[in-house]
């Protein structure tokens, strides 16, 4: 591993304590990086500080070290439930890491208590234990965080807790706003004192960021780290040890590709991003039946109780594969990972960069690789000059074999793959549609066939953007999908009693009148709507005061004269219509108006 490096630590201006030192060398960090040196004494000074550095320069020891250093100085000790610092992080697993480094730190001090706050657990549990064992710095998730300022109720008044805070740390600012946490952060900094010292640090600088600043921070330290090596006027985001690549290959030939790759790798340890969950699921159970003798693993947002779990036993893998969405993209890092396979383009450049450094992480080496299909191409140029971000072409494997056939008998062995399959298809169109890059990722240039190929589907599915479309260059499968049966007997048992209630309701309904189902329920409902409004604005033109019988005549005169202008009914029928009723007269001539032209 080349070290990056900036000193060693007795060489910053104030001196740490013994026992952090030792901590470090413990740890095998006996140097600084770039973005430890110039933020720690700026931290340790009373200096807020907003912290942009590339991904894998070490910033969570930027701003844990100077947490222990400026609770150690202070002068009044904190009591058991005092909370002195606080670290928010996006994901749960980036809170576990960082819980972990800090555990390191804490150990030889056991005046200080730490608690980690993240979804996924039970927050009745949570509170028991932060009245238990205290919580001096407190590692959470913005959404935990937020419900444990309500849980006065339970005898948590965490309001009054924090008011001996000195540190708030934001981890992965920019990726807080990103994911809608942006309330969240504002309703915890109205229970925050405005005395305190506040770290915003992140890989990406975005104006989300700059307002955060603005609102959070007081006269901010503004501080940008770059890799020894690059430019001044450069704003590359990407380590420079990662070797970055990029594949194109058609859209059915890109899972072959990825197999071939995953097989002649078996030693090594990947990341592999797919755009969506339900590809994640889909795509997981696939390579888990083709590429034999390896560790795989999945984890997505979706999962709430094992993806710690998960995380935490593919952290202490030699080798293996974790197949993931952008959940795994932000500040995690896992020992020794080799390559980072992205399947699918993520949603956003700066996602690309979060995504890359997940390998290459401190001095180490590492390579990534992007999959893309001929029509995004483009893409590359895109992110060399959006990103400075420059990739090398991977050629195209040879002898890769033809894996979607066998990927198609599973479909048709287990109704579980078949549907994951469809699910997954749909998701990842619905995600290529709001793709942040749209003039180079553009629906409508897609070829569905292809994709439907590629993702081994047994037949089209049923969405809004294919309606109307026919693909010659697919061919469903001869069988009617819905006779396949679920591998697992208790649901297949539940899906024919499911069946069997539909099949029931069918017969009972027979005869009725049949309901639009076809239509969205929202859509159906607007549609009400706007001719209950049309109603209301005629009743409006023709007088508020019309009487229901003449109301009445009024439709059938506005249905008579329609008839007319269309040539349904000639003008006799018109008038022998209009005057039916008995209630009306045909008017008396104006005897100062001419009857005919023979008048004239």
């Amino acid at each position: 591993m080349e070290h990056v490096t900036e000193g060693s630590w007795e060489s910053l201006p104030i001196r740490l304590h013994p026992l952090v030192l030792g901590s470090l060398w413990e740890l095998g960090f006996p140097y600084m990086t770039p973005v430890q040196s110039a933020t720690i004494p700026l931290f340790m000074k009373n200096k807020d500080v907003a912290a942009e550095a590339v991904t894998g320069s070490g910033k969570t020891l930027a701003f844990v070290i100077p947490i222990l250093e400026i609770l150690l100085r202070r002068e009044e000790k904190l009591k058991k439930n005092q909370v002195g610092a606080i670290i928010i992080t996006p994901t749960r697993e980036l809170a576990i890491q960082i819980d972990e480094v800090l555990a390191h730190f804490t150990k030889p001090f056991p005046q200080f208590s730490q608690i980690l706050w993240i979804g996924g657990r039970n927050p009745g549990e949570d509170v028991a234990r932060f009245k238990e064992q205290g919580g001096n710095i407190v590692v959470a998730t913005p959404g935990r965080l937020e419900d444990m300022f309500r849980r006065k109720a339970e005898g948590l008044d965490l309001a009054s807790c924090v008011r001996s805070l000195d540190v708030l740390v934001l981890d992965e600012a920019d990726r807080l706003l990103d994911m809608g946490f942006e309330a969240s952060i504002n309703t915890i900094l109205e229970f925050l004192p405005k005395q305190r010292r506040t770290g915003l640090f992140s890989a990406t600088q975005t104006q989300e960021v700059e307002s955060l600043v603005r609102a959070g921070l007081r006269n901010p330290v503004r501080i940008s780290v770059k890799e020894k090596g690059v430019a001044a006027s450069s704003t590359q985001k990407t380590p420079s040890r990662l070797e970055n690549y990029y594949m194109v290959c058609k859209a059915d030939e890109k899972f072959n590709q990825l197999v071939h790759f995953l097989r002649n790798r078996k030693q090594e340890k990947h990341l592999i991003f797919f755009s969506t969950c339900a590809c994640v699921e889909y795509y997981g159970k696939a390579l888990e039946a083709l590429v034999k003798r390896v560790k795989i693993m999945c984890i997505h947002g979706k999962m709430k109780h094992k993806r710690n779990k998960i995380f935490m036993e593919f952290r202490k893998l030699q080798s293996g594969i974790l197949v993931c969405t952008d959940v795994m993209a932000r500040g995690i890092d896992i020992p020794e990972v080799n390559w980072v396979l992205q399947y699918d383009p993520p949603s956003s450049a700066s996602a690309f960069v979060h995504r890359c450094g997940r390998t290459a992480r401190i001095g180490r080496g590492g390579s990534a690789l992007v999959f893309l299909l001929p029509m995004e191409e483009s893409y590359i140029n895109f992110l060399e000059i959006n990103q400075k971000c420059p990739l090398q072409e991977m050629k195209l494997q040879k002898n890769t074999g033809d894996l979607l056939p066998k990927l198609k008998s599973m479909a048709l062995a287990d109704r579980a793959v078949f549907e994951k399959g469809m699910k997954a298809f749909v998701s990842y169109v619905q995600a290529y549609a709001k793709h942040e890059c749209n003039l180079i990722f553009r629906l409508k240039d897609l070829d569905f066939a292809r994709l439907a190929r590629g993702f081994a589907l047994l037949r089209m599915p049923k969405m809004p953007e294919l309606r109307g479309r026919h693909f010659l260059d697919f061919t469903p499968a001869d069988v009617n999908t819905d006779t396949i049966p679920f591998k697992d007997k208790v649901r297949e048992k539940q899906r024919q009693k499911l069946l069997e209630q539909q099949r029931k309701e069918k017969r009972e309904n027979e005869g009725r009148k049949k309901f639009i189902k076809n239509k969205a329920w929202s859509k159906q409902k607007a549609k009400k709507e706007k001719k209950k409004k049309m109603n209301e604005k005629r009743k409006r033109e023709e007088g508020c005061d019309i009487e229901d019988e003449d109301m009445e005549e009024l439709l059938n005169d506005t249905r008579l004269l329609k008839k007319f202008k269309k040539g349904k009914i000639t003008e006799e029928e018109f008038e022998k219509g209009l005057f039916s009723s008995g209630k009306r007269t045909v008017p008396t001539a104006d005897p100062g108006i001419p009857d005919s032209e023979e008048d004239c």
